[in-house]
């Protein structure tokens, strides 16, 4: 009733009807109650067939997947530690940059003679030091291994 006083519209004194927006009979729904309790479900060999197919199907793409995602993090993490090593290897050859140079000024001649003097030490003498290596008469010899012995006398 609303629905049809809203649809009437007063126009100068008389009352016309307005066209509906819509159009045709309207759909009406009952609520029927349906007891299937007696009904039994008939197996499909066919659609069992299909079902397994598509979980087997569906078993191998998540597979591939996380396979794809397993490389994907094993990458970044692996990226991770050659970047570490990186860092620890520039680390490592500055150490060793900074032992050579301190091995370089500890073996600095200066340095020595000057240690030396400090403790009272002096340069050898003339006759102190006798060198025990002998020189091979033809350079193009064949030498025998020796080793370098340097005897200082002490008067």
């Amino acid at each position: 009733m609303a629905a049809a006083a809203l649809a009437t519209v007063q126009v100068a004194g008389r009352s016309t009807r307005r066209k509906p927006c819509w159009t045709g009979t309207p759909e009406i729904y009952f609520a029927k109650p349906i007891d299937n309790s007696r009904l039994t479900k008939i197996e499909d060999p066919r659609r069992s067939r299909e079902m397994r197919q598509f979980g087997i199907a569906l078993s191998c793409l998540f597979l591939l997947v996380m396979t794809y995602t397993w490389q994907h993090f094993k990458a970044i993490e692996y990226g991770y530690k050659i970047e570490f090593v990186k860092n620890e290897r520039n680390g490592l050859a500055e150490w060793n940059r900074i032992l050579r140079l301190e091995e370089a000024s500890l073996r600095s001649p200066d340095r020595i003679d000057r240690l030396a003097r400090q403790y009272g030490m002096q340069p050898p003498h003339a006759g102190q030091v006798i060198r025990m290596d002998s020189t091979p008469l033809d350079a193009s010899a064949p030498v025998m291994a020796s080793a370098s012995v340097s005897v200082i006398s002490v008067p």
